[in-house]
């Protein structure tokens, strides 16, 4: 099993050495032709490039090379309120032209989507340590992008933070409430020594949660598997309690287990009668999908959806699984996401003739579409660099802890942690000051 990580992680990884501008470092969103670039698959290839470094993906001179040049662009790039710019406010904008930088498609000044970029720069400082000019430069550069942050802008007067804005519309109407992806935002917002958000923001994010119990499981509800993931990428909170979790005797690491092992229970009891689902196939979150269209199949009027964020139980499901969800469960649940693994890679094939290791989505159910897979299912034909990122450093975490240990040495993941009224774990470790 230790050879299927090392090639599925490798073969993931080539997506950040090759979907990349070298120039600016920019990464493709996906795979499509003329596609623009994606700030937080950017901020992915940052956190990816020490562990391409330490198993020989690539190398630490190569490494540097695309980091500083991805920092020095966001640096330099146009930043400002006008409409073509890069980003605003130490914000930047979701999607950007490969080629010049500049926003892409009209799309929003994105918070959660500039906190992945914000945290691969951190783990880049962390990692790039050395007393070289290129080495210190990244460290410099990435300090700046971080203070440069106005994170008390983007709450908009209110208790939580929005989702975005864009110079033609003003702030987005959503905010980050209700438990979501958004735990890495309020701790890198909380650390941020020059404009930080007020520890009242992230209790009333918390006061927005949902305890359920699902399948005999307690946890904090939220259906696509992704939000139980992404900011356990980069912080280890194996362990750490806030007040929320205290008065719950449960951790948020705890909390994705149990959201995994919900997972699984579902694709076994398979509500909605969709093929495939089983033991190993399971795995239900924001993915491409089939649709949108309605077919009649077996006498049941399916309707599929397109790119869509998924969830369990409540929906929406439409008997599309992405295997990026599972394997990026490894940490959490690794007696059920490894079986599954060697299923997908022995079994159903799906890393055939694939670029960068499994396909980002497929559904058994849907019988035709844009592309066909081993036993005729619909498989998306597009690789996404925000699903191609938590694989490489989901197993390096389970493998190494590379990644945590990085996290953990920054000063403003700790304080935002602690400001977020974290105790326990390796914040107990830390020296009091």
């Amino acid at each position: 099993m230790n050879d299927d990580l090392e090639t599925l992680q490798r073969e993931t990884f080539d997506y950040f050495a090759h979907e990349a501008n070298p120039a600016n470092g920019l990464v493709r969103d996906k795979t499509e032709a003329d596609w623009p670039a994606s700030i937080a698959a950017t901020g992915l290839a940052l956190g990816c490039y020490p562990v391409g470094v330490k198993r020989g993906f690539m190398s630490r001179k190569a490494a540097v090379e695309r980091t500083l040049a991805t920092l020095s662009f966001f640096w330099n790039s146009p930043h400002g309120p006008e409409p073509d710019a890069t980003g605003y406010r130490g914000f930047y904008y979701h999607f950007l032209d490969m080629q010049t930088g500049r926003r892409a498609w009209r799309c929003e000044l994105s918070t959660i989507d500039s906190t992945l970029l914000l945290a691969g720069a951190l783990a880049a400082a962390t990692f790039f340590d050395r007393d070289t000019k290129a080495e210190t430069e990244i460290r410099t550069l990435a300090d700046a992008l971080y203070r440069r942050v106005d994170w008390r802008w983007a709450l908009n007067k209110g208790k939580t933070v929005t989702h975005g804005w864009t110079p033609e519309a003003g702030f987005l109407k959503y905010r980050w409430e209700g438990y979501d992806e958004a735990l890495l935002l309020y701790v890198l917002g909380l650390g941020s020594p020059t404009h930080p958000l007020p520890s009242s923001s992230y209790t009333a994010w918390t006061a927005t949660f949902r305890w359920l119990n699902v399948y005999g499981h307690d946890y904090v509800y939220a259906g696509p598997l992704f939000i139980h993931q992404l900011s356990h990428v980069w912080i280890d909170l194996r362990g750490l309690q806030d007040t929320y979790m205290r008065g719950k005797g449960s951790d948020y690491f705890e909390n994705s287990r149990r959201a995994t092992l919900v997972q699984h229970r579902y694709a076994l009891e398979n509500p909605r009668g969709f093929d495939g689902y089983g033991e190993h196939c399971w795995g239900i979150t924001a993915s491409d999908g089939p649709g949108p269209s309605t077919i009649k199949l077996k006498g049941i009027e399916r309707r599929f959806l397109d790119y869509a964020a998924r969830g369990v139980p409540f929906g929406p499901d439409d008997g599309t699984l992405a295997p990026w969800a599972a394997v990026t469960s490894l940490p959490f649940a690794p007696e059920i996401v490894l079986p599954t693994i060697a299923f997908w890679i022995h079994k159903a094939k799906l890393k055939s003739s694939r670029t960068y290791g499994f396909a980002s989505s497929f559904n058994p159910t849907h019988p035709q579409g844009k592309a066909k897979g081993a036993f005729g299912w619909w498989v998306s034909p597009w690789h996404f660099g925000l699903d191609e990122g938590p694989i490489v450093l989901m197993i390096e975490n389970v493998r190494t802890g590379l990644l945590w240990r990085l996290m953990r040495l920054c000063p403003y993941i700790r304080d935002g942690l602690q400001r977020a009224g974290f105790e326990g774990g390796w914040l107990d470790q830390l020296p009091h000051t």
